[in-house]
């Protein structure tokens, strides 16, 4: 059996009047323990602490259950709610006193004839109406099932029971979906009650260590006990044949109630079907359930299985909903060659955790980088689907490598086919780390920020365009300088614009920002990408939320005119010759020398592959970085593909050899042709 683990609330003395400090002596002297709760028939005016020890039960499925503030503590306000129930009436808090620090108070007038006749009948039954007014509204109040179970311990301890135990179906179906067989009950929490006589004769709330025992998992048999009384939804008192039987069932036999318990055994029952049992127990000190008990215990257990059935429900919603956005978003970032990238995604609210904002960047040819970063109106569900699908349109249309101004045109023809109203901004750049050169074109979106490695923050110029969506307009786009060191920050509006402020505004502080922290880094170094991300996710203020982030930044780094070697080959028999002696040329310039062998040879099935078909010239393009890169280029659309040679086949090796050798190869089509690429490792 797995060991509950046990948290408490602080000691915590009760309110006590003075003349009411004497009462654990005159308890003991009349052979009362002191140490239980009010009861009904003892003295009058006798005071009961409140939750002290929460016993927490690992669930199956979520994990262990998450303690919120039980009313009467700091930060919960409090609620009086009546009787425990009995003979006698009791009035206090349900699950906390009134002021800070105080406990709930159960008060029992039995031994001085209060609550007797029709006039203590009738008080008896209005103190249990707001009693359970008092109890739902508290089980009521929980958002999760954590929450809900937690409310339902705390607002029935130990004002209508002195324990409490909460067992749940595992795992708990969810909607109209068919339960999981065999029916299986977890215990989910307990909550049990001590009292204690201390120093100065205050009593507190102390962790109770010996717990009731009970079983962790029933299985539920069918035709059993167990099985009938849940079916029959009603609750029982414990002393019946039916729930005797039930309740060894459920607690295990090796788990037998303590002679002198009362209880009483609820089912919960959701909107379809049962989903688990509650347990409420009086010691034997304390007077028993009544019959109108079971009409509290009922009252308690519905709302608090309707709360658990609608708590799961959202929940997996909500799962439904997050991981739809996680699905549209990218898992990780691609590590191009010339620049390093970094990214941060926040939603409008923890509530809502969908949205239409998106960021991307995607490899092209030529070892170049396209950097998008986009945003369709509103934070839905469907905000969030529309985006998914521009978002692989656009990954479609980089992969034609097309200019920036033509994948915004393409995007708003499909926005417009995906139906009115369909509106979002783009901004979509494409980085040559050869050149040290980007180009940008803008629908609607806010302009790009460039931070240069000396510090200095510019807005950069580029047409602002009309939002994807609109039809019949023409896109722009600019060329502009990306020096090595240089950080770009592509984000989407709400980063700058609230409520507290207009998009220029929030422009002019990020910039600001920007250049604050990189005077931090020195004029010769860049901020780290990843920590300047969180420093411009830290300018949001409390108000600043009120829709979701995108944040896309690229380091430019760039690649070396010196590590490029670049030339044109025409399409004749003698190309592949001519190619391998180039090669070698650049590799030992390079002290490269051990891969000349490697790429001789791939370079040499590559052009004789390229020249075959091509009627224009070849171009051949070496790069070296962390890797050595071979990219061959020419004006044939076809694009290879690997297959299997037959024995008699004279060709159709090339590509096998490529892909054994190589560290990684492909092809991409061009507007203009095809490029061929593979790159070789440098070292090892």
């Amino acid at each position: 059996m797995t060991e509950h683990p046990t948290s408490h609330e602080g000691r915590q003395p009760l309110a006590a009047r003075p003349q009411e400090r004497a009462r654990p002596r005159q308890e003991a002297a009349a052979g009362l323990p002191s140490d239980v709760p009010a009861q009904p028939g003892g003295p009058a005016d006798r005071t009961a602490t409140a939750p002290g020890t929460d016993t927490t039960v690992p669930n199956g499925t979520s994990g262990t259950s998450r303690t919120s503030s039980a009313p009467g503590t700091p930060g919960a306000p409090a609620e009086t709610a009546g009787p425990a129930a009995g003979p006698g009436p009791a009035s206090g808090p349900v699950g906390g006193g009134g002021a800070p620090g105080a406990v709930a108070v159960a008060v029992t007038a039995q031994s001085s004839g209060a609550g007797r006749g029709p006039d203590g009948a009738a008080r008896r039954e209005g103190e249990r109406l707001r009693f359970v007014g008092a109890a739902t509204r508290r089980i009521a109040r929980g958002l999760d099932l954590d929450e809900i179970v937690l409310g339902l311990c705390r607002a029935t301890v130990p004002t209508f029971s002195d324990e409490i135990l909460v067992y749940l179906r595992d795992p708990l179906p969810v909607g109209d979906e068919r339960p999981v067989a065999p029916f299986v009950l977890r215990l989910r929490r307990t909550d049990r009650l001590r009292l204690s006589e201390l120093e100065g004769e205050e009593l507190v709330l102390v962790p109770d260590p010996d717990p009731t025992p009970a079983a962790e998992l029933c299985e539920v048999r069918s035709g059993g006990a167990l099985a009938e009384v849940l079916r029959g939804v009603r609750p029982v008192f414990g002393d019946s044949a039916a729930a005797k039987t039930a309740l060894t069932e459920l607690l295990g036999p090796e788990h037998p109630l303590p002679g002198g318990l009362r209880a009483i055994l609820a089912p919960l029952r959701g909107r379809r079907r049962v989903i688990g049992a509650a347990v409420f127990l009086r010691r034997p000190e304390r007077a028993g359930f009544e019959p109108n008990d079971l009409l509290v215990a009922a009252q308690l257990a519905t709302h608090t299985a309707l709360g658990i059935d609608k708590a799961v429900l959202y929940g997996r919603e909500a799962y439904i909903a997050d991981e739809l956005q996680r699905t549209m978003l990218p898992d990780s970032l691609p590590q191009p060659t010339g620049v390093r990238l970094a990214s941060r995604y926040l939603p409008a609210a923890e509530t809502a955790r969908v949205g239409g904002d998106w960021y991307d960047a995607i490899p092209l040819p030529g070892s170049r980088v396209a950097l998008v970063v986009g945003d369709v109106m509103g934070h839905s569900m469907t905000s969030a689907a529309i985006m998914g699908q521009l978002r692989t349109t656009a990954q479609t249309l980089a992969g034609l490598d097309l200019p920036p101004q033509e994948v915004l045109h393409h995007l708003d023809e499909q926005a417009q086919r995906l139906g009115e109203n369909r509106m979002a901004t783009c901004m979509y750049a494409v980085y040559d780390p050869v050149s040290h050169r980007i180009t940008v074109a803008n629908a609607g979106h806010p302009p790009p920020i460039l931070l240069h490695l000396g510090g200095r923050a510019e807005v950069l110029r580029v047409p602002p365009g009309a939002p994807i969506g609109v039809g019949g307009v023409d896109f722009e786009a600019v060329e502009l300088d990306a020096p090595a060191g240089a950080t770009l920050l592509l984000y989407t509006d709400g980063l700058v614009e609230s409520r507290l402020r207009d998009v220029w505004t929030g422009i002019e502080q990020l910039r600001e920002r920007l250049a604050a922290t990189a005077q931090l880094t020195g004029p010769d170094h860049s901020p780290p990408l990843e920590a300047l991300c969180d420093d411009v996710l830290d300018m949001l203020g409390p108000g600043d939320r009120d829709d979701d982030i995108a944040l896309l930044a690229a380091r430019f780094e760039g690649i070396a005119p010196s590590d490029v070697a670049y030339w044109f080959l025409e399409p004749e028999d003698a190309a592949p010759g001519r190619a391998r002696r180039l090669a070698r040329r650049a590799l030992a310039r390079w002290d490269l020398e051990e891969l000349t062998d490697s790429v001789e040879l791939l370079i040499s099935e590559v052009v004789t592959n390229a020249v075959r078909y091509a009627e224009r010239p070849v171009t051949l393009r070496l790069l070296k970085t962390d890797v050595l890169r071979c990219e061959v280029g020419d004006d044939s659309p076809q694009l290879p593909r690997q297959r299997r040679a037959r024995d008699t086949d004279e060709g159709g090796r090339g590509l096998f050899l490529v892909n054994r050798l190589a560290r990684r190869w492909g092809a991409t089509r061009l507007s203009g042709g095809k490029v061929v690429w593979f790159e070789l490792a440098t070292r090892g």
